[in-house]
């Protein structure tokens, strides 16, 4: 099966549990590749393998100082832009008709995706959430995303796997 033609470019995510975390997701759906902007941490690592289990090999993965450079890297290409992040203009993931190939941005557990990284997304996706939390986890949210996204790619290149 060829890889979900998106990228995912990390925005300062602190924990190094949620990077293994968010790395095995993307072994899962086989995704293109990754991006680990600023302060977030990069393999080799014990506690991003701890809950990667590997999938830190068999994911391609740069890490990237200035990702705002790399998203405008990206868009020159004509990659779509996505950003996982609640605004006021974000739709939720149910209402979304993603366009390949494409970038899928992540931001800090706090903070989200920083307002620099923002101005240049073209579509901002949410989760719809019922209880008290406005949020999932960040690696737990990508995981919904990157499971959408692989749904929707396979329909579209009619992969029955």
């Amino acid at each position: 099966m060829k890889r979900l033609p998106c990228i995912l470019v990390v925005d300062n995510i602190r924990s190094l549990y949620n990077i293994g975390s968010i790395f095995r997701t993307a072994d899962g759906v086989l995704l293109e590749a990754i991006r680990l902007g600023g302060i977030s941490g990069c393999p080799p690592n014990r506690q991003i393998e701890k809950t990667a289990l590997g999938a830190t090999k068999t994911v391609p993965y740069r890490h990237d100082v200035d990702i705002v450079d790399k998203v405008k890297y990206f868009k020159k290409l004509g990659r779509k832009i996505y950003a996982l992040e609640l605004t006021d203009k974000s739709k939720n993931y149910t209402e979304i008709q993603f366009k390949f190939p494409c970038v899928l941005i992540i931001g800090n557990e706090v903070d989200g995706v920083s307002d620099k990284v923002m101005e240049l997304v073209d579509e901002a996706v949410d989760i719809s959430m019922m209880g008290r939390a406005n949020s999932l986890n960040v690696a737990t949210a990508f995981a919904v995303i990157a499971y959408e996204m692989l749904r929707q790619w396979k329909i579209k290149n009619n992969c029955t796997k």
